[in-house]
């Protein structure tokens, strides 16, 4: 199971299957025409929500109420097209304080969405003849990969983009994630971590065997933006501004590096750091360095910017389609009901529709970026919390905008 969500697990397995499925399906989107013309913001039922779409996503607008009544979060906002529209709808806040309302312009930290992105710069590398995926680690990255039974001559460039090289994730060190994520974040939401540094601390430990399933490691894609950089010349997101951002004008879509703040409007990052007490503190983690992410987290971005992205990554507008074949092949997860592709996941909802993207999580936001893979229907997602909450209600967000009436949610 990924990071973002591994430390949210439940104490029952019932529960634990729920909440892996939970954001999973918060997860995973893949695009196709361009997004149509937006109306003006309007109110319905005390929510916002714009667009084409005449019946308002209704089961989803009731949804996304539920992440907040029932899961008892902050706020969270939503952006769905199906083909007949673009739409918006939101519920909470996206300040507690001020009651200020979630909108479609705010920024987030994406986290793990940034994946999708690294595996796509090595796609096309690899389409320009620069690189294979069948290159060993130990090829671009000499002598980086060693020790405690750690071989970067044994893992492929591939193994890193589906999770299968078998390498430590270093965010489950309890040192590191306590200084990064925990109780110890605070004192230390602004230290810069080298790519190196993160790599040596998963070193440390030796490596799990994954010939029956993926394990998910935010080591890999940390390895994956060194590769990038060793053979472009250039940091990984100079490439991803260069070959993706740009072309596609993704102007809300940032790599901030180490600088902690965000861009202007952003909702504020609530996080109770991994703390299960029900009265756990809750911390503003809107300002944080993530460089202890950096190629496997750091993005920022928005609702309409993801969609946009994987419309144009599942329309062949970045990948020719022997590449994009690659990406959505997919293999068996640790995590239950789960598949990894190369920088995307893959689960399949109850009413039998199967969705590819991504999540992702750091200190305040989670993150699902979702859809079909014909790119006909999509959602992207931003919670402004990090605890679970009801993890039924996270289920209930994708559910309802896939599923719908099929469901019994309603009709969409």
């Amino acid at each position: 199971m990924p990071f973002e969500n591994s430390r949210l697990r439940s104490t029952t397995r019932a529960t634990t299957r729920t909440t892996a499925l939970a954001l999973a399906l918060t997860a995973v989107l893949a695009t196709g025409p361009a997004a149509a013309a937006t109306a003006p913001d309007h109110r319905s039922d005390g929510h916002r929500a714009n667009g084409l779409r005449s019946d308002g996503h209704r089961a989803t607008q009731d949804a996304l109420r539920a992440v907040v009544e029932k899961g008892g979060l902050p706020g969270v906002a939503a952006e769905a097209w199906d083909g007949r529209g673009r739409w918006f709808g939101a519920a909470g806040h996206a300040d507690t304080g001020t009651h200020r309302e979630r909108t479609r312009a705010e920024h987030f930290r994406a986290a793990s969405i940034t994946k999708t992105f690294i595996a796509t710069v090595l796609l096309q590398l690899e389409e320009e003849g620069a690189l294979s995926l069948d290159d060993t680690v130990e090829k671009w990255l000499p002598g980086v990969v060693r020790g405690n039974g750690n071989d970067g001559r044994a893992i492929t460039l591939r193994r890193l983009l589906n999770h299968t090289s078998g390498l430590f994730n270093y965010t489950s060190d309890p040192e590191f994630a306590d200084r990064t994520s925990g109780p110890g974040f605070p004192a230390h939401r602004y230290t810069t971590y080298r790519p190196a540094e993160l790599v040596a601390l998963a070193m440390k430990r030796p490596p799990r065997d994954t010939s029956g399933t993926a394990s998910y490691s935010n080591t890999n894609y940390v390895l994956a933006g060194m590769v990038i950089e060793k053979v472009t010349g250039h940091a990984y997101a100079h490439e991803v501004r260069r070959r993706i951002l740009t072309p596609l004008k993704l102007r809300e879509t940032s790599f901030p590096g180490t600088r902690p703040r965000m861009p202007l409007p952003h909702p504020t990052a609530y996080s109770r750091l991994h703390q299960r007490q029900p009265d756990a503190p809750v911390v503003d983690a809107t300002e944080q360095n993530m460089s202890w992410l950096g190629a496997a987290g750091e993005i920022i971005s928005t609702t309409g910017d993801l969609n946009t992205f994987f419309r144009a990554l599942t329309g062949g507008r970045l990948l020719g389609p022997e590449a994009t074949r690659k990406m959505f092949t997919t293999v068996p997860a640790d995590a239950a009901g789960w598949r990894y592709g190369l920088g995307i996941e893959s689960v399949t909802l109850s009413c039998g529709v199967t969705v590819v993207g991504k999540t992702g999580r750091a200190n305040g936001s989670v993150s699902g970026a979702v859809g079909t893979a014909d790119g006909r229907h999509q959602l992207t997602f931003n919670i402004n919390g990090d605890w679970l909450g009801d993890a039924s209600s996270y289920v209930g967000v994708v559910e309802a905008e896939f599923c719908g009436a099929r469901n019994g949610q309603g009709a969409p």
